[in-house]
């Protein structure tokens, strides 16, 4: 809250949220809804029907409007489904790696370095590829490509606190193992996690609209900012609009998300200076 930055960045991804899920409730028009007469009209021209095109429309008559709005709720569904998916499994991976040690450490480590070895991306396209074009398929390629990333920032604040006093005594006293997992070591990961995720989010969301502009991410007939954008880079000289506005939103949405991680880095950081002293 106290900082400017993130207050601001809070306040417009607030309206993008707000966007997403009331817009299309606002407009008349939807992402797919066709019309020749309409065709690559400039933003705040006329339509033939007589309304107002606020961003203009694409190369079949399509508004750009209604496709940033369904765009948005197309990247904000995957960036936090991703996220929560594949958060879940690096922080059950992480925990029982850190914990436990070992051999069960080795290969989980030893996986996800192989993991990290290969750029994410086109794993993502790879798995893409392989399973076909939809929201569901996109999510699974994704979360399996983000789930290490989490699995390391658990696993290294599990061997920070697995030997921690206040983890001995519950140990002494007869806690079970998921207990102490549960009870006294998830706590202590919570805020690298947070930290992450955010992170994670504006990542997948690019990622995401990456593999709809190459056709491997929602279908076509489900508006998204990566095919958007693709639909528009033959009309970069003649219609600017139909790609640089889903640009610009794609844009301003991974930045503010980045801030707010920032934020949320700088209070945990503050927050651990705390508790030393």
């Amino acid at each position: 809250m106290k900082s400017k930055a993130a207050m601001f960045a809070g306040s417009v991804l607030a309206l993008f949220v707000l966007m997403a899920v009331f817009g299309p409730l606002l407009i008349p028009y939807d992402s797919v809804s066709t019309g020749v007469a309409d065709r690559l009209l400039a933003p705040g021209s006329e339509r033939s029907d007589g309304s107002l095109a606020l961003l203009g429309t694409d190369q079949l008559g399509r508004d750009v409007l209604a496709q940033v709005i369904a765009g948005s709720r197309v990247s904000l569904l995957v960036g936090v489904t991703v996220v929560v998916v594949g958060g879940l499994l690096g922080l059950v991976l992480g925990l029982l790696a850190g914990y436990y040690g070992g051999w069960l450490d080795s290969v989980i480590s030893r996986i996800g370095d192989m993991q990290l070895a290969f750029p994410s991306i086109l794993l993502a396209i790879l798995l893409a590829g392989a399973l076909g074009p939809s929201l569901l398929n996109v999510i699974i390629a994704l979360a399996v490509t983000r789930w290490v990333i989490f699995a390391r920032v658990v696993r290294g604040s599990t061997l920070s606190t697995r030997n921690r006093e206040f983890v001995d005594s519950a140990r002494v006293m007869g806690a079970s193992d998921s207990r102490i997992m549960a009870h006294y070591i998830f706590p202590s990961c919570l805020q690298p996690l947070l930290v992450a995720a955010t992170v994670q989010i504006g990542l997948t969301m690019v990622a995401e609209a990456a593999l709809s502009f190459l056709g491997l991410g929602v279908p076509i007939d489900q508006a998204s900012w990566g095919s958007t954008i693709a639909n528009g880079r033959d009309y970069l000289a003649s219609a600017w609009w139909i790609a640089a506005i889903p640009g610009i939103a794609l844009t301003l949405v991974v930045v503010c998300i980045g801030l707010l991680g920032d934020a949320a880095r700088d209070s945990s950081d503050k927050s651990n200076e705390v508790v030393i002293r």
